[in-house]
């Protein structure tokens, strides 16, 4: 019996990496990065009851949406663990027991948001305990016997505070609208593009820094050579005038050719006199 329960174990994780395979290849994901979403619906019916080996979901450290509908799935025991995981799909399958749930806190407790659950074997709210300290917003047991448990509804929003829809809709019986998945979308997104924004933004500041500091020294560059041109003027302010000196030697020159002159008139003069005296 052991040997046949290995041999079909075996085989189940064969068929579940072939599903896994095919709906990687499938997905729309640049073939660099590993999927955020796996949809495995309907593409293996397990013979054990349980989920493949966990190895076969060590490849995606960042999947945020898995779904394994139909799959005849009786326990959850071998979950892996998916931290960035936020919608577990589970419909159509042979779940019951607060164990089920317990193995989902374990696996992807502190990011679940979407946990459906229809159509399973979930007959009693106490079931739903190891749910109660999570972060699950919406909560789908449709078609699952819990939800013929007087005061269903109101049982399972006391359990549960974070829970804003279960079944679709909420504790006053609005239905939720396309809108409110579409905004958790959007919220999702942002989040993922404000870290990659804030990074960008750092590299901008660095590079606007980095121009500023050209800037600077483009500026400093510009005072040193206007302090060069105010050098050189005062030093051609300070040069002594040729011209105005050689000007000054021709007037005294002419001065002292002048003086020179005089003497040697007057002795003229003289030598005249005396010549007339004679």
């Amino acid at each position: 019996m052991a040997g046949a329960g290995a041999v079909a174990a075996g085989e189940d994780d064969a068929a579940w990496e072939r599903a896994i395979n095919a709906s990687v290849k499938n997905a729309p994901n640049s073939p660099f990065s590993a999927p955020k979403t796996l949809t495995l619906d309907g593409a293996v019916k397990s013979s054990t009851g349980r989920l493949p080996s966990p190895a076969l979901f060590d490849r995606f450290p960042s999947l945020e949406e898995l779904s394994v509908a139909g799959a005849r799935l009786s326990s959850l025991a071998g979950l892996p663990r998916l931290p960035a995981l936020r919608r577990l799909s589970l419909p159509d399958n042979r779940l019951s027991g607060a164990e089920s749930l317990a193995a989902v806190a374990e696996s992807c407790g502190g990011t679940i948001r979407h946990l459906d659950l229809g159509n399973n074997r979930f007959a009693q709210v106490e079931e739903l305990a190891p749910l109660a300290p999570l972060g699950v917003e919406a909560l789908d047991l449709y078609q699952c016997p819990v939800t013929k448990v007087k005061g269903y509804r109101e049982k399972v929003f006391a359990l549960i505070p974070s829970l804003k829809y279960l079944d679709g809709v909420d504790a006053e019986g609005n239905d939720r609208l396309e809108t409110d998945e579409d905004e958790d979308d959007e919220e999702d997104e942002d989040d993922e593009g404000d870290e990659e924004g804030g990074e960008e933004g750092e590299e901008e500041g660095e590079e606007e820094d980095g121009e500023d500091g050209d800037d600077d020294e483009g500026d400093d560059d510009e005072e040193e050579g206007d302090e060069a041109e105010d050098g050189e003027d005062e030093a051609e302010d300070n040069e002594p005038d040729s011209g105005a000196d050689d000007k000054s030697k021709e007037t005294n020159g002419s001065k002292e050719s002048t003086g020179s002159a005089l003497p040697s008139k007057r002795k003229r003069d003289n030598e005249d006199d005396g010549n007339g005296d004679k």
